[in-house]
């Protein structure tokens, strides 16, 4: 897996694009977006906490934006048949959703499949995405009281075994055939502790080489790929097919290549990605779902990052 220096991260996509979409770009005269027919889609974590404060409106205003698809992380205190209704409402589809592992008191998880698949029914879902690894008992165990998640995840990088990662994977094969029958798929989005080393390999390559292709796809979130130092192209074109959606997530030129869930986000087009490149050469390895997402924090207000977001896309020849 080709490694970036921080100096290499600003100058991104200049190599790497050959074979993958890059010819195409040059050749391009008009949009990504148009050309191909696909939607800018808005993964919904992005708009926080007002979200299920004001959820009527908030669709609303993504929907004025330009974008036409979301993805959920999460329910929102909503029933399925209330999400359905308010996409519905602003002119949205919900094709995809991520889904955490353990069971939880309020959104189906993937120890509810049966729960979780009349759900996906209601709302249009199509895809499952698990968001993240599965954290082993030990290391929830060995929490002290002070520790907060964002912490307890800087650590993980290390502290994660080969084993740790096959046991993901294991989930995700077992999971993938019931969601399959149902006529779902599942895949799995990265952050950046994936890329850590685990001897000569990462836990992004055990996810990828352990799991099948047929149940399995991945969900590349650009930008956590970027923040640990790693060339997206390269990842690509390793993996044709594998990666199925993209997280269209953007990263200032001052994040220093970690694996330690950190990055100094920005709007798309505002960081050191070249999406000219990206975008098609993701396409042409199999990307069909797009969906903007911006950490925090945020230098505006969340709908209008996500307005300048989808105003660079809808605009972009590649």
């Amino acid at each position: 897996m080709t490694k970036l220096s921080r100096r290499s991260l600003i100058g991104l996509g200049l190599a790497g694009a050959a074979g993958l979409g890059g010819s195409s770009a040059m050749a391009a005269s008009e949009p990504f977006f148009t050309r191909t027919g696909l939607p800018i889609g808005l993964q919904l974590y992005t708009l926080g906490p007002a979200l299920k404060d004001d959820l009527d409106g908030q669709l609303a205003q993504v929907a004025k934006a330009g974008y036409r698809t979301v993805e959920m992380a999460g329910y929102l205190g909503r029933t399925p048949a209330e999400l359905r209704a308010a996409f519905d409402k602003a002119g949205l589809t919900c094709p995809s959703s991520h889904v955490q592992a353990r069971p939880n008191s309020t959104d189906p998880s993937l120890a509810d499949l049966d729960r979780l698949i009349a759900d996906a029914r209601v709302i249009g879902i199509r895809h499952i995405v698990l968001p993240m690894f599965t954290i082993p008992e030990r290391i929830l165990a060995s929490m002290t009281s002070g520790e907060d998640r964002r912490s307890l995840f800087a650590r993980l990088g290390p502290e994660l075994t080969a084993d740790d990662w096959l046991a993901t994977a294991d989930l995700l094969n077992i999971k993938g055939v019931a969601l399959l029958k149902a006529g779902l798929t599942l895949g799995y989005h990265n952050h950046n502790v994936e890329f850590a080393p685990k001897g000569d390999t990462t836990g992004m390559e055990i996810l990828l080489k352990n799991t099948d292709p047929a149940l399995v796809q991945f969900e590349m979130d650009a930008g956590w790929v970027v923040a640990a130092g790693v060339d997206p192209f390269a990842l690509l074109k390793a993996h044709p097919g594998r990666f199925r959606q993209m997280h269209v997530k953007d990263v200032r030129a001052t994040t220093r290549p970690n694996f330690a869930f950190q990055q100094d986000p920005t709007e798309v087009g505002s960081g050191i990605i070249d999406w000219q490149r990206l975008l098609p050469a993701s396409h042409a390895a199999g990307v069909r779902d797009y969906f903007v997402e911006q950490e925090a924090p945020f230098e505006r207000a969340r709908l209008e990052a996500v307005r300048i977001s989808a105003d660079y896309l809808r605009a972009l020849v590649a």
